[in-house]
Order: C-alpha cells, then structure tokens, then sequence
C-alpha cells in the first residue's frame, strides 16, 4: 500500500491533516472502494502513510463529519453515501450569509428554472396542472405580488419534476429567495405570468415553456445587467 499512496499524487494543502484526507480521499477512490465496504484500521492507514495514527483519526473525522465513512459494531470503519446536501442545509441561513453569496444562489436558482422544461414535460400529471391553475388564480384574485405565491408556484414546478434532489434544493433556497425578493428585488412581473406559463404547460411545447419561462424570468435578468 506504500507505493501505491506515493503514487497518487501531491495536492495543494495547509496541513498534514490536509494532505492524509486527500491521500485518503485518493486511495479510497484508487482502490475503487464502494458504499457497504470495511475500511482498513487506523494503524494501518497511519504505517501506510508514514504518519501519526492522531493525524489519520483526525483525516478519518474529517470525512465522517461529511458522512462518507461511519463505525458499526463487528465491522469496524464502512465507507457510505454521503449525504451531499447536508452541510448546504446546515448553513444556507440568509443571516449569516453576506449579500453577494445570497446573490449568486439567487441567480443559480434562475438557472436551474430554466431548465426544467424537460422533466416537466416528461414528468407532470394533470393533477399537478390543476394544482398551479389553483395558484396562478389565487395571484390574479389578490392582484398584488406575493412571496408566499411565487414560492408555491415555482415549488411546485420543482416537485413535479419528480427529481428528490431537486426538490430538496429547492426547499433549501426558500430563505435565500424570499429574502432576495422581499429586501433587494421590487419583483416587476415578466411578459408572461404564472397563468401564461400554465397555459404552456397545457397547450404547448418544451421549447415555448423555456422561453415563457425566460420571459417570466427576464426582469432579474436585466437586474443583473
């Protein structure tokens, strides 16, 4: 195992903590270890490495923190799937995020809206249709802008695209979208409404849905100009 860490290459780091993570990192991968296997003890991680057993328990709670490797009883050290959400989850706090960042999750969200047209078009019922027909009427009785709307709305696009990860980001960036909208973004309606993009869920094609939805989207465009 000593040549084959040596021949895995040197990466930019700061510490030897550092440097025995992404030699850990590299071996796991190297070995094509799967989600389910034992890994080797910390000894014999620490004499491959020709380091101290504290600094690969250290490298070790680094990577189960991310939860890629956990300790069950009789096995030992078993690398898993990590949940790759997880540490997102645990800081996307608009509070404690400074405008800029807030900003360009901001913008990613729109990126991501614009390509829904696929999966949505594979995907959705006419359940769902009905279902955003009942929100884009709630909007046009109330006439002013609303978050609690927009968020239903396009959460709802989000779950009918039947992708959990999607979905489970989707939820995460909330705060930072209701934020954006209420403190930085006067919100001016696009060419086409929610009723519009509805309406091209219904009668017409992908391609229509993508550009509804860039016109939809196309006033924090131009903000971003």
């Amino acid at each position: 195992m000593n040549d084959l860490v040596k021949n895995l290459g040197t990466v930019k780091t700061n510490t030897m903590a550092d440097a025995v993570e992404a030699q850990l990192r590299a071996y796991l991968k190297k070995m094509s270890f799967k989600p389910g296997d034992s890994l080797p003890k910390e000894t014999e991680l620490a004499d491959a490495l020709g380091v101290s057993r504290n600094v690969v328990r250290e490298a070790l709670s680094r990577l189960r923190m991310l939860g890629m490797i956990e300790t069950r009883k009789r096995r030992g050290m078993v690398l898993v799937s990590p949940d790759i959400l997880q540490a997102f989850e645990r800081v996307l706090d608009p509070p404690i995020i400074d405008d800029a960042t807030l900003e360009d999750i901001f913008e990613l969200r729109l990126v991501i809206e614009m390509g829904l047209a696929d999966l949505l078009f594979t995907r959705m019922k006419p359940a769902d249709i009905e279902e955003l027909e009942t929100i884009a009427e709630q909007e046009v009785t109330h006439k002013s802008f609303q978050v609690k709307n927009e968020i239903a709305f396009h959460g709802k696009l989000y779950d009918m695209t039947g992708n959990a990860t999607l979905k489970r980001f989707q939820i995460m960036l909330l705060p930072v979208f209701a934020h954006v909208t209420t403190h930085v973004d006067k919100h001016i309606s696009g060419k086409v409404d929610h009723k519009g993009l509805v309406n091209i869920l219904k009668k017409g094609s992908k391609e229509e849905f993508k550009k509804g939805m860039y016109e939809h989207l196309k006033p924090h465009f131009d903000r971003l100009k």
